[in-house]
């Protein structure tokens, strides 16, 4: 790297490593969420399951993605294009999408431990 300085070196040697690390833990992540799929298909019956989303939500879109690679049942309904579900959506008072409902209990974001967690038997 000639003319660069051992600061401007530095500098770049750290961002690679935070790149890393970053990419790193979205692999695990998905590694993990991937795993969990089976377990959430097993327990999810027709109903358990509904999400709340919105066309431009990326997360909505990594959920209903991992929902049909797994073959979990779920239903789903969009904000922009569903009245009844804005009206839902807008009484919840929910600050973002997805919003996932496991058998009645509300979840802000797309997170496979969570759902699995929710739909496992109450004691």
């Amino acid at each position: 790297m000639a003319g660069m300085s051992g600061q401007g070196t530095t500098m770049l040697g750290v961002l690679v490593i935070v790149v890393a690390v970053g990419a790193a833990q979205q692999w695990w992540s998905d590694r993990k969420a991937d795993d969990l799929g089976p377990a959430v298909a097993a327990l999810a019956q027709t109903g358990d399951i509904r999400m709340i989303s919105s066309r431009t939500c990326s997360s909505c879109m990594v959920a209903k993605a991992w929902f049909v690679r797994n073959q979990v049942a779920y239903s789903e309904c969009t904000i922009e294009t569903d009245a009844a579900c804005r009206r839902d959506f807008a009484a919840l008072g929910a600050p973002g999408t997805p919003l996932i409902q496991v058998r009645g209990r509300n979840q802000l974001g797309f997170n496979p431990d969570g759902i699995q967690a929710a739909l496992q038997p109450r004691p």
